[in-house]
């Protein structure tokens, strides 16, 4: 199959096939750069509410810059991957600064602001700026791998560049960002990962992957990451109605955010041997009582699990801040403040089934 009749096929489809989604009715650089930063590891039916709400809470990327990040991060709240959120901030930013609130033009301008690499510079410049440069993700990955049965592993540098040159070859540079749009939407909704729609498909006659049967199989990708396990004990530190929290600020995962005193283990461990095995919560605990201790709560993040338990420590209204707790940065909200805090998904699901978010 000639590299005009797939671009002609599939825009074909596009027309007649794909979703009507917000970014897709506009040119404006901003928001289709935020729709591509929100879809990152994100479904579309997950991503579009905060899309929205972004677009009514920061309409260009001037309001953007001038938000506090603790806003930004509130908005994000429940998307994970916050660091995207952080980049997000920061390369609007830059863009207020140092561009006069206008995005670059074309894809190497683009790849020099932070945050944007190869994927979301091609699409902002195929699809805001008409720039023939095709964009490469995980549904153009296996759209190009199964039609053309490719099997180089996507993983790997030289297998990327491979997909990459075969995008390019492939690409209509009169309509590049229709054409990017398409080869994504026909990944999404029908060469899907599992169960693609091979009986009805328009690449049927001509697709390698199902001449010899090994959908299944394409694309290849070797990489392995090993999942990790860590074990969490949260001690919600309350007086009266305030709740004690603090602000991640190390290079861990919810950096930004903000969550309880927190003791992690190498393995699962009894709350009262925690309470001993540290002196400032064992001191603490002569002035508190642990007046609840929930099941351990199982989260699930890309490469780690976490078995989380939360601990009540309930102190007197007449005790005051210690030192400890100061160099602990841990500061008592109310459950009003704390509502508004950007926290962890974790964090947020647990108080909202305590009933203590107001």
């Amino acid at each position: 199959m000639g590299n005009r009749d797939f671009s002609k096929k599939i825009i074909s489809w596009y027309n007649e096939s794909h979703r009507s989604l917000p970014w897709r009715a506009t040119r404006d650089p901003y928001r289709i750069w935020l729709s591509e930063v929100i879809l990152q590891q994100t479904r579309v039916a997950q991503g579009l509410p905060y899309y929205k709400n972004f677009v009514k809470n920061f309409p260009t990327v001037g309001v953007l810059a001038k938000a506090s990040e603790q806003k930004v991060l509130r908005e994000w709240q429940g998307l994970g991957y916050y660091s995207r959120a952080r980049n997000l901030h920061a390369c609007a930013k830059k863009i207020a600064r140092d561009q006069k609130g206008k995005f670059p033009p074309s894809y190497e301008g683009l790849l020099k602001l932070p945050g944007i690499g190869t994927y979301t510079a091609a699409a902002i410049a195929s699809m805001a700026f008409d720039e023939p440069v095709a964009v490469v993700d995980g549904n153009v990955f296996r759209v190009l791998s199964r039609v053309f049965g490719i099997e180089d592993d996507i993983s790997s540098l030289a297998g990327k560049k491979i997909f990459i040159q075969k995008a390019n070859e492939l690409l209509d540079s009169s309509r590049p960002g229709l054409f990017n749009q398409a080869v994504m939407e026909f990944g999404a909704l029908h060469c899907t990962p599992k169960s693609p729609k091979c009986s009805d498909c328009i690449f049927s006659s001509a697709c390698v992957a199902k001449e010899r049967g090994i959908q299944d199989l394409l694309p290849i990708k070797n990489s392995r990451i090993k999942t990790r396990n860590r074990y969490f004990t949260y001690f919600i530190l309350a007086k009266g109605k305030m709740l004690a929290m603090k602000k991640r600020q190390d290079k861990d995962i919810w950096n930004g955010l903000y969550d309880f005193y927190l003791i992690e283990h190498k393995r699962s461990q009894k709350t009262r041997r925690t309470l001993q095995g540290d002196k400032a919560l064992k001191e603490l605990s002569q002035l508190a009582d642990v007046t609840a201790e929930s099941k351990v709560v199982k989260h699930v993040l890309t490469h780690q699990n976490i078995y989380a338990r939360f601990v009540f420590l309930t102190l007197p209204k007449s005790f005051k801040p210690n030192g400890w707790l100061k160099d602990s940065k841990l500061h008592f909200y109310s459950t009003r403040e704390v509502k508004v805090l950007p926290k962890p998904i974790l964090i947020s699901r647990f108080l909202e089934e305590k009933g203590l978010l107001e």
